[in-house]
């Protein structure tokens, strides 16, 4: 017989997030589109708020080629990035005063790039953004010696969520909320987000101390060097 694990009552809501951007540099590049919504307990969207935004810097054709965007597209179409920012903190801060988790997928990317954007346009930073649930973290811990990429499109794959989009934001940031919804029902998670937040942060340390072990060892890090395990907002 199988045993599901009993479903958290706090996963019956859940905001998701996700960005995509000129690049991969969290203190660097900049936003291009974002989206923010929320999810009921079968993944259903209830709620959604989608931004494009003109990014101030030419967009390079190797991240329009991932997610579509031209920069020529958003300085038609997009909004002041500053406007852009503002907003996606601002519906952020308020889905966390009203209790809901966020979801995002590798959220120390998306959550410190947000940050330095906010820094950059004089806008107050949401420095500790909680309680945020990264299925990317998630799977690496409940699901360790899985063998194989752990990028959003292979998990939501192996878990059976759809992901048709992938690197549109709202694509993404659903996907990895049914993702979060799946693990849920895979795995015994705790009692509370609070809880899960908490052990999130060493599991992210633990995950980038490893990863830099192996990089060194297969010789993409030099032996002094180190990845960045902070979680959910990367150290400045």
């Amino acid at each position: 017989m199988i045993t599901v694990p009993p479903f958290p009552a706090w996963l019956t809501r859940v905001g998701v997030f996700d960005l995509e951007t000129t690049g991969v540099d969290v203190t660097r590049d900049r936003i291009v589109t974002a989206h923010i919504g929320v999810l009921d307990v079968h993944g259903r969207e209830i709620a959604a708020r989608d931004w494009l935004a003109d990014p101030g810097v030419p967009i390079p054709d190797g991240a329009a080629a991932v997610h579509g965007i031209t920069t020529e597209h958003a300085r038609a179409h997009g909004r002041p990035a500053g406007e852009v920012v503002t907003e996606v903190t601002h519906a952020l801060r308020t889905l966390f005063a009203q209790g809901l988790p966020i979801v995002a997928y590798n959220a120390s990317y998306d959550f410190s790039l947000l940050a330095h954007e906010a820094e950059r346009h004089g806008i107050p930073v949401l420095t500790q953004p909680s309680p945020v649930i990264d299925p990317l973290v998630l799977d690496k811990a409940y699901d360790r010696f899985r063998r194989g990429k752990r990028t959003l499109a292979v998990v939501a794959e192996h878990y059976a969520v759809p992901l048709d989009d992938a690197h549109e934001a709202a694509a993404d940031a659903i996907a990895a909320g049914r993702v979060a919804l799946a693990l849920a029902q895979e795995f015994t998670l705790p009692r509370s987000a609070a809880e899960l937040h908490t052990q999130q942060i060493g599991w992210a340390r633990d995950q980038a101390a490893g990863l830099t072990e192996y990089f060194i060892r297969i010789g993409r890090l030099d032996p002094d060097d180190s990845l960045d395990g902070t979680w959910p907002v990367r150290e400045r």
